[in-house]
């Protein structure tokens, strides 16, 4: 054992809530700083968006606080203990204390540029006002939508938790849906109204992304892939934030000066779902048959159903669809399919079997033979990459 005496661990607490992708991607960025420059003592209980402040933390003899703050009550409970502090949620709640968070002047314009570079030229927002930050979201995407030369409707959320107002809300965004000129990328300031959005969008018969395609913010996993279709969104990166926090409040434990201004991280772009996966499509022949292979790939539906429902020729579908989608009706189908492949080998455990009669293919031989072709590897290789 070392003859010099080791310093005490200091005691951290994470003030973090635990219910979500983006916090817990935080969580490990914290993690993976403590374990790279610690050791650290740490605090963490399991924690919601709602949950109240933590009482213990008026006497706790501790050395520093890592906190996402919900509420002025919190905030001014973290001030009253004198630690040194750092909020990595909301700059209005920061106060003096250092901030460390996402740039949200990036979000909007991240996904104004993926509507855009699809071939949208008609924009909306779902927008949010109880938040500077979801302010930001949607101030800079209807700036960059406006730079681009276009207009951007925008329909403000009304906030409540009364089921009857939710059911009324949803007649409101259908009707808004109705008068917007189509097809439209609508941007919604966060998931979950980005969900309403797509809820909306299913009740009235909306085509998505056919006619509405929808992006959302900070890529909440569960309420992401409980959409229907799947919601895309931007992915905020987590990890970067926890790190660069953990390392401002370790600094001003070691008694060195808070930084005098804010951290920022850009975005990790946008992972994309059923939500906004395809070019925008102006051909209304195209676009039928695009959502008749949407709706009917997983039942085994072919070129020549999809002529017979569409009432056209091989050749004539074939070329417009090349022409909108520089796909073939039969590419189509079989991206599709594959794309809900890969979805059932990532998130469950159904065998290749099942998979193949949940998802079109005649036969599991023939499954595993077209996915190898097109993806070099196994379907259950590729499972195994991605577990």
């Amino acid at each position: 054992m070392s003859l010099r005496k080791r310093r005490r661990a200091p005691r951290v607490a994470l003030l973090i809530e635990t219910t979500r992708t983006f916090s817990r991607d935080m969580l490990a960025g914290v993690r993976r700083y403590v374990a790279e420059h610690g050791p650290w003592s740490t605090f963490l209980e399991l924690r919601a968006p709602d949950s109240a402040p933590p009482a213990w933390l008026r006497h706790w003899d501790g050395d520093g606080i890592l906190t996402r703050s919900f509420t002025r009550e919190t905030a001014d409970l973290i001030d009253a203990t004198g630690l040194p502090a750092v909020e990595l949620r909301s700059k209005a709640l920061a106060g003096n204390r250092p901030f460390v968070g996402i740039d949200n002047a990036h979000i909007g314009r991240t996904v104004a540029e993926h509507f855009y570079e699809r071939g949208y030229r008609r924009f909306a927002v779902y927008s949010l006002t109880t938040e500077i930050f979801f302010i930001e979201r949607v101030r800079n995407f209807v700036s960059t939508v406006e730079a681009y030369g276009c207009t951007c409707a925008e329909l403000p959320e009304v906030v409540s938790d009364n089921v009857s107002d939710w059911e009324k809300n949803q007649a409101r965004l259908i009707s808004w849906l109705a008068q917007l000129p189509k097809p439209v990328g609508i941007f919604a300031a966060n998931d979950q109204l980005g969900v309403h959005l797509l809820a909306a969008c299913q009740r009235a018969g909306v085509a998505v992304p056919e006619e509405v395609a929808v992006v959302g913010a900070e890529n909440e996993e569960t309420l992401c892939t409980f959409a229907t279709p799947p919601l895309s969104s931007v992915r905020f990166d987590g990890q970067a934030v926890g790190y660069h926090g953990a390392a401002v409040l370790d600094n001003m434990m070691r008694g060195k000066t808070a930084p005098v201004r804010e951290i920022l991280s850009p975005p990790k772009g946008i992972v994309v779902r059923g939500s906004s996966d395809d070019l925008v499509i102006n051909d209304a022949l195209v676009a039928h048959a695009a959502r008749l292979i949407r709706e009917n790939a997983m039942t085994g539906i072919n070129v020549d159903d999809l002529c017979r429902k569409l009432n056209a020729s091989r050749s004539t579908l074939d070329r417009r669809m090349k022409a909108a989608l520089n796909r073939s009706p039969k590419e189509e189908i079989t991206r599709i399919r594959f794309r809900e492949v890969e979805r059932l080998l990532c998130e469950t455990d159904l065998t290749i079997d099942i998979i193949a009669r949940q998802t079109g293919f005649a036969h599991s031989h023939y499954l595993q033979a077209a996915f190898k072709q097109a993806y070099g590897r196994t379907p259950g290789a590729f499972r195994r990459a991605h577990a």
